[in-house]
Formats: C-alpha cells, structure tokens, sequence
C-alpha cells in the first residue's frame, strides 16, 4: 500500500492538489477566484492565444471558458480580438488593469512555492525543476492517442 501511495502519478497528484488548496486559501479575498487567476495567468503566458487553445490547456469546456473569459472582461482584465485568420474565433489579450492581478498572482504563487520547498536546498529544487520540465517535454511530445492512457 505505501509504495502506491508514493508511486509518482499519486504524488504528483497530491502535491498539485495540495498547491491549489494553498494557492485558493491565500486568494481568499481577491476579487479573483481561483480559475479566473488560473486563465488570466495562461493568458499572460500566451497573449493571443485563441478561446478554444486556452480552453485546452485549462482542461474545460469552451462553454465554459467563455463564461469565464465573460467575468474577465466583465472586470477589465482581458480583451477578446477577432481572430485575423479565422473570423469566428476570438484572440485573447490582457489589458493594463490585468498587471495589478497578475503581480497579486505571481506574489501568492511565489509563496507557495516558498512553502512547498521548504527544507529542500536550491541545488535539488532546481533538479527538481529540471526533472518535472523533462517529464512535460517528454509526455507532450507523446502522440495524442497515447496521452489518455494509463502508465507510470
């Protein structure tokens, strides 16, 4: 049973869910909820990313997404373009007002991140980063069919 517990889908599991937890308990307050913060971050990341790209890497359904995107611009904080290439998709972008947000953001991320290496020395955090960054360059380089299954 322990080396279930520690196999690495379920530790990876639990520490993602722990960070969100800590992440949505920090955020308590913003006018921002967690999902909101989540997609104005990939935004930042990704300006002109298309709804339905963003709505992939967020794991959610475009009906969904546009809901969400509707409260982000609803608060000034993301605009939608029409896509130059394909007239019936939108491009996303950040207005000004997002930076206030994002660096809110990136404060509370920071804090987590401090508290989640805590103990650990910068020579295996950074391993550790470059391990985890291996491990998304290898899984993403998978074919798609093979993304869904089931492997350790």
């Amino acid at each position: 049973m322990k080396a279930q517990q520690n196999s690495l889908g379920f530790l990876l599991a639990d520490v993602s869910r722990l960070m969100r937890h800590a992440f949505r308990q920090r955020l308590e307050g913003s006018s921002l909820t967690p999902s909101q913060a989540r997609a104005l971050i990939y935004v930042s990341r990704n300006e002109g990313i298309r709804q339905v790209e963003l709505a992939d890497m967020l794991e959610i359904q475009p009906i969904s997404l546009a809901r969400l995107i509707d409260q982000l611009e609803a608060a000034r904080l993301v605009e939608r373009h029409a896509d130059p290439a394909d007239r019936r998709a939108y491009q996303l972008f950040l207005t000004p007002a997002a930076a206030t947000q994002i660096a809110a953001i990136e404060q509370v991320a920071k804090a987590i991140r401090v508290d989640a290496l805590a103990g650990i020395d910068k020579r295996q955090a950074e391993a550790l980063l470059d391990t985890l960054n291996t491990m998304r360059a290898n899984l993403a380089a998978l074919p798609r069919a093979h993304a869904g299954e089931k492997s350790e």
